[in-house]
Formats: C-alpha cells, structure tokens, sequence
C-alpha cells in the first residue's frame, strides 16, 4: 500500500547511503540523494493523487555528499519529492530554492505532467534583476514527482537476442508513431509501449527483417513551454528529466512493466531493443528555464557553467550541458544504463550528441572518463553502444574518433549516397568509399567494418519519400517561419515539388528510392533503416518535425506502398543470405591468404580496373565491384562466395563483366525490376539500365 492521505510514516532511521535513489526493502523506502553544496535536504510525501503534501522530514544524515534516511512503512506507489536548501547565488553557479519541488535524479517512475507555471522558475519572471532575483511561490502544483517503485518483473526465460554486428539490421522507430494510426493495433494500445510489441508489429518487423529496434528517447522528458504556447508537443522526446523512468505518456496503466513487458515480446520476436538516450543535457535549459531537479539539487555540480557560474555552457543547442567529469554525474548515468540494461532488459544505445559525454576540460577525449568507465564496465561493455559522435562546441565533430566497441552514426553515407544518386559530379569517388564501410573513418584501432551505421535517413531530416519529392523543405507547421531544420539536404523533387499525379515522375521517384535503399543494403557497415521509409510515409516536407505529434508524423498503416514494402524485404533477405555483403574486416583489394585472389576489385563498364585519372572524371557515373570475403578474415571464414556490383546513377549502358573463374554467374538484383527473380546469366556482356544497381554472384557448381 501506498501512504494513506492522513498518515505519518511509521518512523525515520538514518538509512544507507546506498543504493541511491528511492528504493524499497520490504517493510520501508530507503532514500539517498547526492549534493556537494546543499546545507540541509528535505523529503516531501505526498497523497496518492500527488496533489496535496502530507508531511515533510528533513535528512538527518549525510556520508559526504549523499544525504540519506530510511522511512519504514513506505510502500512502492509512494509519491514524493525533494527541496534543497543552500546558497542562491547564482552569479557563482549556486540556485538553491526550497520554494521549488525537485525530482529524484534517480526516480524509477513519474507521477504527473508538469504544468508550466511562472512558480516553476526558481527566480521572479520579469523582475528587473531577472535570473539573480529569487521566486518565494511553491512549485509543488506544477512540478511532476517522483514515485517509489519495485522494478522486479517475472521475465521468465527471457532471453537477449545478442544479434552479431555483421547480421544487424537496425530500425529507428518512436513509440507512438509506429502505432497511433495503425488500424490492426488494440485502439486501447496505440501509441503505446504495448502497442509497438503488439502482435501485427512484431509481424510487420519480422517478415521485414529487422533485427534491433532503435527508440527515439523514451526517458520521461518535458514538452517545452514554447511548444505548448503554440499548441505543439516535443513529439521527439529529446527533453529528459528523468534518466531512469519511462516517459509516462507511453503508458496505458502507469506502471513500469509495461516497457519491461514490451521489450519481453521484442526479445521473443528475435528483436533487439536499443534505446536513444539523451545524457547530454536536460530539460530544465538555460538560466531562464525551470527548477525541476538537477538546478535545484546541485547547479554547479550537474551542469558545466560559464561567465563565474551565471550562464551554462551550451554545447547542445538547448540551454544546457551536463557535467560528466563530476564523478558523482558520471556515476549517475553509469547507474542509469546499468539499470537499463539489468533491470530493463535493454541491449543497447543509441548516445545523442555523443561527443558532449566523452568532454574533459580540454575538449573531446577518447580516452576520457566516460569512454574509460564504459568501456571497463563488464555488464555495458557487452551491450550495443552507438555514437551519434559529434556536438555543437568547438571540436564537436568526431565521426571516427570513437574507440572500439562503439559503433557511429555515418552522416558521411547519408550525404555520400544522397548525391550520388543526385547526379552531383565528381560522387563515384565518394560513393565508393561508401560502400566499403568508410574505412578512411573507422579502420584504425582493430575496429570493425561494422563500426559504421549507414543511413540515408532518420528522424532528423527528410523521410525517403520526402527525400525524393521535395527539394527544399515545407516547416511552417513548425511555427518557426520556416526558419528552423536543415537547407542542404542532398534532395531532388524529380520535377515536382511535393505531392503530383504524374506518372513518369512518380516512377523516377519510385527507382530513385529503390536505388538508395538498395545501396544502403548492399553496403559493408552496420545498415540502419528509418521506420515508415518501408512503407512510403512521408512529412509533407517536413525535415524537422520534432514538435509534430499529429499524422505528420504518425505512421499511416492504411496507405502502406505495398510493391515497395516487398522490395525493401527483398533486400534485407538479399544481404542476409549473402555474407560477403556484411563482412567485419575492412576490403582493400589485397589478396587473400586461401587462394591469393584480391578481396576487392574496382571495375569500369568494360569490365577493366578504373585508372586513377578515372576517380576525378565527372561523367563517370558507372561503377562496379568485385567482392570476396576479405584478405585478412581467417580462412576458415574465407569462401568462394563472390558479389559483383554495379551501380549506375547515368544513361543505361552495356556492361563487360570482369574474369568470372569460370563460375556460373546469377542476376539476383535489377532495381529497374524490383519484382524478377535470379536469372543466370549467359554469356560476358550484360546491359545495366540507367539508373540502376545490378547484383550478381558467383558460387562454386555443386561438388566443385
């Protein structure tokens, strides 16, 4: 039971000042909280629909900076909260105000949204001394609160999938979007945690392949005031306030198991679950922004700050910037994934603005104390770990730099393909570092060819439709004139801006997105497709619909582009059934120990090695590749598997195809027919139709 409305607690102890957080031991709640700077802190309980405070105790005891005290006859579902008394002083850094409820760093649960309210500020809005005056109203009203949870859930015989690299697919998805229109989904569920591990979802995702689903964030997180002023949300998510609860608004019976219930049924399904987890910054945002945890708790231990202590360094775009060379801030999200990962299940993340967390004094360091603590760590160390490896601060951008066993978000393949496809001059040089796995980026420090995640679109920026329908983009619904989202975005309207009924440009259209995703899937590297693009969904335009809670961005399941949902799994099985086209080492044309033929070949339409005066030729719009598993695997993993593609962003053209060892040779791929089936191939010559991609194999006669 939770604490009765009129009730005291039984009685107060000293407590442990471990674990942190709020946690339960059977007949009480244990609370321990960090903070180097506060002179006395206070907990606050609250009735069971969180709107009235019951009783507040103070922290009688405090093992150096964590305060704690253990309160028996607390039970899980106990609403509470903090106030931290200390210095306002904020020309120093320090905005203590127990006029302001604050969350628990490590609350496993929310209870309540949070109402904006000028009483969430922990200065007067519109004084003239602005941030340094001090605000005397109770937040308590507007503030969402902390709840104590039990996590423990019967997970049976849940087992990871543990999906090597090289098998990967990753699918980058939101919650709600996958299934707030589906029409297949419970209506009860849509838009839910139960919803997206929902049976025809699972269904969807299994026949298409995927292996790992990668969550756009999913800790409890804010919508911004200037978004609710405008009648939007932050539909993104990229606002935590909560490193350890689930966002609430996924919820259909605000409890905890049901994340833990859906990435059950993931697991079950084969599928992996990777989380996009924002540990970069938080939602409290500048000095101007609110009092709802880490400001309140500790400003000049969480955050890194500017000007003596007054302004907070802004290497992220929002206002505010995490201080993870604080130990006891390292140690929180060194807590906070572990408790995904062993409590939650989960097998992975996805890091935003990645390089803010590998930040020392001196700029980024691959070898600094966040890189250092997880790469030791044995229980993170074995998860997923992807970097979306640059920030907006000086230096910010480390596409490579990060040290195995992390995987990076590849904006150099986006671009790359983008424009090849385009027809921009001078690409086939760029395309062909692409399809290697851009190993001018990652092949240093033993790292693998997977060490790339490949993309042409994610959340950010244009779908693949968009991609191809329009050539500047349509933000107005955003409120922000247009002003806000990416100009350059490598797209081509094929002749019409956005939405149109002619058939040729719709079939352009339609080849121009099978030749990307095809490339995206014939490419070494760590392939990532975004949720919809199988499906042909688009924004209208919009490449940058972070506040678009609404059909922009919601998945619409009864307008699925059927002939291209067939294709995109046609490819999937296509690279899964052929190894060579997901190796883990690097090709670089050098032969290989098993029989010394070369594991990579460059070829030209007559069949003959380009010549380096080729690479800088502008008209060269056909290139080919002869590939076989590479030289340095061991050659017990050495086949005689070969792939030999071509890829043709000009006019159709008659290709000579290279020595082919007197194997058979089978067409398995013609993105001009996305619906044949493998044709054998006679003879040495072969058109290859203009704008296209061909794939052929090779493999041995039975018996040979």
């Amino acid at each position: 039971m939770t604490l009765p409305d009129t009730a005291l607690p039984a009685s107060v102890s000293a407590g442990r000042a471990f674990p942190m957080g709020a946690t339960f031991d059977g007949d009480g709640v244990n609370f321990a909280v960090f903070s180097a700077h506060a002179q006395a802190m206070d907990l606050c309980l609250f009735s069971q629909d969180g709107k009235r405070e019951i009783t507040r105790l103070r922290f009688g005891d405090r093992d150096g900076d964590i305060w704690h005290m253990r309160v028996s006859g607390l039970t899980p579902g106990t609403i509470y909260g903090l106030r931290a008394h200390g210095p306002y002083q904020p020309e120093v850094g320090h905005r203590f105000n127990p006029n302001k409820l604050l969350l628990d760093p490590y609350a496993k649960q929310l209870h309540g949204a949070l109402r904006w309210s000028d009483a969430l500020m922990g200065y007067r809005v519109g004084s003239p001394r602005a941030d340094l005056s001090f605000d005397t109203r109770d937040s308590a009203f507007a503030a969402p609160k902390s709840v104590v949870v039990d996590p423990a859930f019967s997970w049976g015989t849940d087992q990871r999938p543990d999906t090597a690299l090289t098998d990967s697919i990753l699918y980058e998805a939101h919650v709600k979007s996958m299934t707030a229109q589906h029409d297949q989904v419970d209506p009860a569920l849509r838009g839910s945690y139960l919803g997206l591990a929902s049976d025809p979802v699972l269904d969807h995702l299994t026949k298409l392949g995927v292996t790992a689903i990668e969550l756009l964030p999913v800790h409890a997180f804010l919508d911004d005031r200037f978004l609710i002023e405008k009648g939007l949300r932050n539909h993104w998510g990229y606002q935590s306030i909560g490193f350890f609860a689930p966002e609430p608004r996924y919820m259909t019976q605000n409890a905890v198991w049901e994340f833990q219930s859906m990435v059950k049924r993931f697991h079950s399904a084969g599928i992996e679950v990777i989380l996009d987890v924002v540990y970069n910054h938080t939602g409290e945002g500048d000095e101007t922004g609110p009092t709802l945890g880490l400001r309140g708790l500790d400003n000049t231990s969480y955050y890194r700050l500017a000007d003596g202590g007054r302004r907070y360094v802004n290497d992220t775009g929002t206002g505010n910037t995490l201080n993870l060379t604080h130990p006891m801030v390292l140690r929180m999200v060194m807590d906070s994934l572990r408790y995904w990962v062993e409590v939650m299940h989960v097998d992975g993340f996805r890091f935003d603005l990645a390089t803010v967390l590998a930040r020392e004094d001196h700029g980024y360091d691959p070898r600094g104390g966040f890189l250092d603590a997880i790469r030791q760590d044995p229980v993170l160390s074995r998860a997923k770990l992807i970097a979306e490896p640059w920030d907006i601060g000086p230096g910010g951008y480390q596409l490579g730099a990060w040290p195995n066993p992390f995987l990076e978000w590849n904006d150099k393949f986006r671009d790359g393909v983008r424009r090849f496809w385009r027809g921009d001059a001078l690409m086939t040089s760029e395309l062909s570092k692409r399809l290697l796995g851009s190993a001018e980026q990652f092949d240093h420090g033993h790292r693998a060819a997977t060490s790339s995640v490949n993309f042409v679109t994610a959340h950010d920026g244009f779908t693949l439709t968009d991609l191809v329908s329009y050539s500047a983009k349509a933000n107005l619904a955003n409120g922000e004139n247009n002003r806000d989202g990416k100009d350059e975005n490598f797209s081509d309207n094929m002749g019409a801006e956005g939405v149109t009924d002619d058939a040729a440009i719709l079939a352009a259209r339609s080849l121009r997105k099978r030749n990307i995703l095809a490339t995206l899937m014939l490419s070494q590297g760590t392939p990532m497709l975004l949720a919809g693009d199988e499906i042909g969904h688009s924004q209208g335009g919009n490449n940058n619909a972070y506040a678009q809670d609404n059909p922009v961005t919601w998945l619409d399941w009864a307008a699925v582009d059927a002939p291209f949902l067939a294709f995109v799994q046609k490819l999937i099985a296509l690279r899964r059934a052929h190894p060579v086209l997901r190796q883990r080492r690097f090709l670089h044309s050098r032969p290989r120990k098993a029989d010394g033929k070369p594991d990579l070949i460059w070829l030209r339409a007559d069949g003959t090695p380009p010549e380096d005066g080729d690479w800088h030729t502008p008209d060269w719009t056909t290139l080919g590749v002869k590939i076989r598993t590479a030289s340095d695997a061991a050659i017990s993993m050495q086949s005689d598997d070969v792939a030999i593609l071509y890829f043709n962003a000009g006019p159709g053209i008659t290709i000579t195809l290279p020595d082919l060892d007197d194997l058979p040779v089978v067409l398995e791929l013609d993105t001009t027919r996305p619906e044949a089936g493998p044709e054998t191939i006679a003879g040495k010559h072969l058109f290859c139709p203009a704008q296209s991609i061909l794939m052929l194999t090779q493999k041995p006669y039975a018996g040979a």
